[in-house]
Formats: C-alpha cells, sequence, structure tokens
C-alpha cells in the first residue's frame, strides 16, 4: 500500500523533471546549431542599426527599441526600459517597427 502511494505522488513529479532535462537539453542542442549562423545573422542585423526595430527570441518574447550597435556576440538595443544587450544566439527574427499608409508607427501589431 505504501509503496503504491509513493508511486501515486513521485512518479509524474519524476516524469516532469526528465521533460525538462530534455527540453533543456533540445534548446542547447539549437543554440549550438545556430553559432553556425552567426555570421549571417550578424550581416543582416547591421542594416538595422538605427531603426526601430522588433526583436524576437528564443523563448517567444519581443524586444521593441532601436538598434544601436551589432558586435560578434550580440546587439545593442535602446529601448523604453533604457539599453540591452542581446545575445545573437538567441535572436530568431528581426524586423522594422511597421508603420502605416501615413508613415505613423503602427499601434497594433499582429504577428
Amino acid at each position: 500500500m505504501d509503496t503504491a502511494i509513493y508511486l501515486i505522488i513521485f512518479l509524474p513529479l519524476i516524469l516532469f523533471l526528465i521533460s525538462q532535462r530534455r527540453n533543456q537539453k533540445y534548446m542547447v542542442h539549437q543554440i549550438i546549431i545556430r553559432k553556425k549562423e552567426r555570421v549571417q545573422m550578424q550581416e543582416l542585423a547591421k542594416k538595422f542599426i538605427d531603426k526601430k526595430c522588433i526583436i524576437y527570441t528564443f523563448d517567444h518574447s519581443q524586444i521593441v527599441g532601436i538598434l544601436r550597435q551589432v558586435s560578434d556576440s550580440g546587439v545593442l538595443v535602446e529601448g523604453s526600459s533604457g539599453v540591452e544587450a542581446i545575445n545573437l544566439d538567441f535572436i530568431v527574427r528581426i524586423r522594422e517597427y511597421p508603420r502605416n499608409k501615413k508613415g505613423k508607427e503602427k499601434t497594433l501589431i499582429l504577428d
């Protein structure tokens, strides 16, 4: 009886921890693969210097700000909360902030 209770309580916890570990290994593997693509992302990011951009990262977050500098390992973004440094390995997509027909910045962005 005691063994069955322990299995019911701890088995889901152990399975959850194993799946979390697997996800972490997958993310690290993807970062290693992306290091080969870093040079290409650097060249593309240089085209957005001094423009207001939306930067999408691995963990599905978005950073909005003006791209100030691109270096070998990261980019500097000046946003509303100050200057941020973002590692190029974690950047998935860079997009110029969309504007409407009159040239004003859009208030609603649907991705």
